[in-house]
């Protein structure tokens, strides 16, 4: 099956929840980045609500990235998504690894430590939509909630979980995310709480072969559940030698002029995705002409 996302209303349209299924997608992740197994829960968390969160935005081109700047070993993550399923990421310490928290927990907050969590969303306007909030426990899920709490005023349930198994392939990938809108009745959000509490955690619920749809039905089935819209979700990095030309372009003439005389080619890595762009002195040569003049570099055939 491949990964997606369901989203659905609940409580008279006075909750709204979102669920996913990201297997693969971390899976693929962990690959590329070589990633440890506490990092591969770590971003592995972070592109699931990433991908929740992308689910939310309304334009096709609107874009939403999500930062952690902080102080653990992990040294910081950052997740890029679209309103498509289309999301990527990477950790600028993959390999980053700490003890387990007991035998079978991996302990993610100790990975991230302190610092900032910082949100962007691009909707096409004239500035893009920006919050930050301070990191809570590093665990991914509280600190979101929080960020939804704080800086979008919009109190929210996050629940995210990444199973590795023992050769480090991610066996179980998911979560979700249940928010009550400003109109929600003193009722529903006792319901709301009652239904939360004990929950367990969501790689135990998708162990048992729940979908998505299974998870929020679980959780809302009893607060008149509405499931009205499926997507899926993908790994996808657009990147290309044009666009990695582009930001070589940027740099400075001096800087350019030194590559150049150096008279090696040199390779570029996409961070998000690890593909390797190598470039000669040609190339160099007209990505400084690039520079000079804003025109768009060819496309190579």
């Amino acid at each position: 099956m491949n990964d997606y996302i369901v989203r659905a209303t609940a409580a008279d349209n006075s909750i709204r929840a979102f669920a996913i299924r990201s297997t693969e997608m971390v899976e693929h992740a962990r690959n590329i980045h070589d990633l440890s197994p506490v990092m591969t829960a770590a971003l592995g968390r972070l592109l699931s609500a990433g991908a929740m969160m992308g689910s939310m935005m309304k334009g096709e081109k609107d874009l939403l990235t999500i930062q952690y700047h902080c102080d653990g070993p992990a040294g910081g993550m950052t997740v890029s998504v679209d309103g498509q399923g289309n999301c990527k990421g990477y950790a600028v310490n993959p390999h980053a690894d700490v003890p387990d928290k007991y035998p079978g927990k991996m302990d993610v907050g100790a990975a991230i430590g302190g610092g900032m969590l910082s949100v962007s969303m691009d909707l096409g306007l004239r500035e893009p939509y920006s919050g930050q909030v301070e990191i809570q426990t590093g665990e991914i899920g509280d600190d979101l909630a929080y960020y939804f709490t704080v800086s979008e005023q919009t109190p929210s349930a996050v629940g995210l979980g990444v199973k590795v198994n023992t050769d480090r392939t991610v066996m179980q990938s998911g979560g979700f995310i249940i928010q009550l809108m400003p109109f929600a009745s003193e009722e529903t959000i006792s319901a709301l709480e009652n239904a939360l509490a004990g929950l367990e955690p969501v790689t135990a619920m998708l162990e048992k072969g729940m979908t998505p749809e299974d998870i929020l039905t679980h959780i809302l089935g009893d607060l008149g559940l509405d499931i009205f819209e499926t997507q899926e979700v993908r790994f996808h990095c657009d990147c290309s030698k044009e666009r990695v030309s582009r930001a070589l372009s940027t740099l400075s003439r001096k800087d350019l002029d030194d590559i150049i005389n150096d008279g090696e080619e040199i390779e570029v890595k996409c961070f998000f995705c690890n593909k390797a762009y190598r470039y000669d002195i040609d190339d160099l040569t007209a990505i400084r002409a690039l520079g000079e003049t804003g025109e768009p570099a060819p496309e190579e055939e």
